[in-house]
């Protein structure tokens, strides 16, 4: 599959349009994307464990997306194989008091994944350039000095701030993937309905969730301005098309694998000194009565 139909180019200017939420390339149907998503899932589970061992390399994956885009169904089938010792998911919510009384990027600093491991952010910092950017009283109510909360470049200010700090991060070794789950209104609707018809799907539907429809176009304009600030060489977004979960789950997991495949990951190597300790020791197991 090539990823790079939905990579957005560093210092490009996204245009939705060019970005169909049905598209499915050369797979017809889910029975025929199966044994793909399998190949990669194990493909994952390979990487991710030399990844951890080697203890050099961190992967953090953001997932932004509008309700019922599929984030944590994505999450679930292309995590499936990983070893949970070796990956951690933080899903974001409205800020705490605690939160609030830091810079917006400080919830997300504190939740980073280590070295060896991978990290999902469910949601992430990009909120703050999102959901306060359409609703603009969020913003008036933080702690926050009035020059700041009025200033009129404020969203310039904090693309800019974004990319220093995912700049900071890539250039300490953790690697940065991002991911705009795209979903059209008109599949949403239908996940909404789903959602209330079903019982056991109930839990996941607020009222809340269907009057944010009305501000959709607000969201698209919000969501192509941050992607095209803040898609980099080294920290990128992709736009993968959410209508079809079979296939968001495929390309997602494509995306990951290339990556992770291009760290050129290694076991570490073991010492003379080590080496001699494991003959030693396979003696002492096989001389035991």
């Amino acid at each position: 599959m090539n990823t790079n139909k939905f990579l957005v180019a560093e210092a490009s200017k996204v245009d939705l349009k060019d970005h169909p939420t049905d598209y499915t390339g050369d797979y017809k149907d889910k029975d025929q994307a199966k044994d793909a998503l399998a190949k990669n899932i194990e493909r994952l589970a390979k990487l991710q464990d030399v990844l951890y061992a080697q203890n050099i390399h961190a992967l953090l994956i953001i997932f932004q997306a509008m309700d019922a885009a599929g984030k944590d169904s994505a999450i679930k089938h292309v995590m499936s194989g990983i070893n949970p010792q070796g990956c951690q998911v933080t899903a974001f919510k409205a800020p705490s008091s605690e939160e609030l009384d830091h810079d917006f990027l400080w919830r997300c600093q504190v939740a980073l994944p280590e070295r060896g491991r991978i990290g999902i952010f469910n949601r992430s910092h990009y909120e703050e350039v999102l959901v306060v950017r359409v609703h603009p009283g969020i913003l008036q109510g933080q702690q926050l000095p009035d020059e700041i909360k009025n200033d009129k470049d404020i969203w310039k200010k904090r693309y800019k701030q974004i990319r220093n700090w995912e700049d900071t991060l890539t250039a300490n070794g953790t690697h940065v993937l991002k991911f705009f789950l795209n979903v059209s209104k008109e599949m949403q609707k239908k996940r909404f309905l789903d959602r209330i018809d079903q019982p056991e799907k109930n839990w996941k539907f607020s009222a809340a969730d269907a009057k944010e429809r009305a501000l959709w176009d607000d969201y698209m304009k919000a969501y192509t301005d941050a992607m095209s600030a803040t898609s980099t060489k080294h920290s990128p977004w992709y736009i993968i098309p959410a209508d079809k979960k079979w296939f968001t789950q495929l390309a997602i997991s494509e995306v990951i694998f290339k990556k992770l495949e291009s760290l050129d990951l290694k076991y570490p190597t073991v010492t003379e000194e080590h080496k001699a300790d494991l003959v030693e020791a396979k003696m002492m197991l096989e001389s035991e009565p």
